[in-house]
């Protein structure tokens, strides 16, 4: 999955890495594990090692992003039910150097639509309910939420309570023309900001 700002390549530990230990492991920053399900490491040969276990998986399917040619963070296709139509975008975990970046926007924005190019017609996040910039970050990437599943898991031993959100084909093209809108160069002035927000560019819903 290819970008003007980043691209997205199966991972693979001999490849990726070595930057994404770098990116990921920082023994100040133990809160950015909170809400996965795996972590905080011991030390890089840990996350080294957890990397080599995912890479080969195919649900959920692991993507380095890279960003200056360099990884950067992760993200993944998971519960894949083709014969429903229907996958999760889930794992993101994003360096901070790729945190806030058109990167970051267009990295997401590749995933869903290879998804729908596919032929998924449903493309769904979810998230800790405490998870509030997770929640953020899906509506402000035009994800509809769709409620809160009670007492759905039990992890880093309390229970989670889940925040659904999805994408649909029916919604996709018009959010499609909104990405496309705001990844373009014009949108950006020549300190790097941007002209107008995601959401402002987002057709209204029919």
């Amino acid at each position: 999955m290819r970008g003007r700002t980043c691209r997205l390549e199966p991972l693979d530990v001999d490849r990726h890495g070595e930057d994404l230990v770098r990116a990921l492991f920082d023994e100040s920053r133990l809160e950015q594990w909170t809400y996965l399900p795996y972590g905080p490491f011991e030390d890089r040969a840990e996350l080294r090692d957890w990397l080599r276990e995912h890479e080969r998986l195919d649900d959920p399917r692991f993507f380095a992003i890279l960003e200056s040619n360099a990884a950067a963070g992760l993200a993944a296709f998971m519960r894949l039910a083709p014969e429903h139509g229907a996958l999760e975008v889930g794992h993101i975990h994003f360096s901070p150097r790729l945190q806030r970046t058109v990167a970051a926007t267009e990295a997401m924005f590749l995933m869903m639509r290879t998804a729908f190019e596919l032929g998924y017609r449903r493309y769904e996040w979810k998230c800790d309910s405490w998870n509030l910039p997770s929640a953020r970050a899906a509506e402000r990437l035009g994800f509809r939420f769709e409620g809160i599943f009670r007492q759905h898991l039990i992890y880093k031993g309390r229970s989670r309570d889940t925040a659904w959100f999805s994408i649909t084909d029916a919604d996709w093209p018009r959010l499609e023309k909104g990405f496309e809108a705001w990844l373009d160069p014009s949108n950006f002035d020549a300190a790097g900001k941007q002209r107008e927000r995601l959401q402002d560019l987002f057709p209204s819903q029919p």
